[in-house]
């Protein structure tokens, strides 16, 4: 018998995948539940996800359940990986399953794309008095799957749920750290998607590792500055929720943001980008919701500015560097801004 408490991973995809395999093999009692019964069953036959991560064996300690309510009656951590549009809809479906003193970890990058509200408000308003933490960082499922090292974070308002959960997840080659700023760490994971898109275009467009780099950079000063407005702790911002991910997610090409990026920056249809990609690129709905953020608090943010406007098809992308390069003068970092 395992001392460590039971966990249910709620979502299937690759990335729920791999978190599932990870806890599993630190020994906790792991369950893994899908939207898809049979590939659930086809899972637990093969020891792999034949859809997602069809190179990595699954442990043959992880439980597979089909059953929503079975799989979160059974745990005491439940770790959500959906997408962040079934995010709600998820929370809404477990409130009345949650088990007494269980806590809600997610892994989930984005906003509620109905409202517009950080995941953790959706959790308050449904789970009241549950502890809840966010999983963030720079990791991509597929190198996680190959046992390849990787470190995330874990954001909670309860010291003690973060340390479960990172503790949950910690291994020789996974390390988790924790922290408290759940709305810096919420906003890192989301924002990084819609910059990862500008980079994407501009290396699409050739444009060189300067240009690269000076988007990664600029990016992060308006992540940084609309944190500040939020009450996000510009230490989150440049740790492994906010710079690790921009980096991670503006320079991998197993990122879908910044594939759509390339793809919008080598001339093709954003239709078609999101055909090719096949899977959900968070950033078009992500934009909306940073620039109403921004708009709200009066922050200028020209390149999340611009990728909204591509994203929208208003301009194009030679049109969108166009008015970045043409924007005025200005020191880097002026006294109101953060430094």
């Amino acid at each position: 018998m395992s001392d460590r408490p039971a966990v249910a991973v709620l979502g299937a995809g690759s990335w729920g995948t791999a978190l599932a395999a990870v806890l599993a093999r630190n020994g906790a009692p792991t369950t893994l539940w899908g939207r898809d019964a049979q590939a659930l069953a086809a899972m637990r036959a093969s020891r792999r996800n034949a859809r997602y991560l069809p190179e990595m064996e699954l442990p043959a300690s992880l439980h597979y359940e089909a059953d929503l309510a079975t799989a979160v009656r059974g745990a005491q951590v439940l770790l959500i990986v959906t997408p962040s549009h079934a995010f709600a809809e998820l929370i809404a479906n477990i409130a009345a399953d949650v088990r007494q003193g269980a806590g809600v970890a997610w892994a989930t990058k984005g906003f509620d794309p109905g409202s517009g509200r950080f995941l953790h408000e959706i959790v308050a308003e449904r789970l009241h008095g549950v502890p809840a933490a966010i999983v963030t960082g720079p990791s991509f499922a597929r190198e996680v799957a190959q046992g390849l090292p990787t470190a995330v974070t874990v954001h909670s308002a309860s010291d003690a749920f973060a340390h479960t959960v990172a503790q949950l997840l910690h291994a020789t080659n996974f390390r988790a750290y924790t922290g408290s700023d759940v709305i810096g760490a919420e906003l890192g994971g989301a924002m990084k998607n819609v910059l990862a898109v500008a980079t994407g275009v501009a290396d699409g467009m050739q444009l060189g590792l300067n240009a690269r780099a000076g988007m990664i950079t600029r990016g992060l000063n308006e992540m940084l500055r609309l944190g500040a407005a939020i009450g996000a702790r510009p230490e989150t911002l440049m740790g492994l929720a906010g710079l690790g991910d921009l980096v991670l997610t503006c320079t991998g090409d197993l990122s879908r943001n910044r594939r759509l990026g390339l793809a919008l920056g080598h001339g093709t249809s954003l239709k078609d980008a999101v055909a090719q990609i096949g899977q959900v690129v968070e950033s078009i709905e992500t934009v909306d919701t940073v620039m109403r953020l921004a708009n709200e608090h009066g922050i200028e943010l020209p390149i999340s500015r611009g990728v909204q406007r591509v994203l929208h098809e208003e301009i194009t992308p030679a049109e969108g560097l166009r008015m970045l390069l043409a924007r005025e003068q200005k020191p880097e970092y002026p006294s109101a801004q953060p430094t």
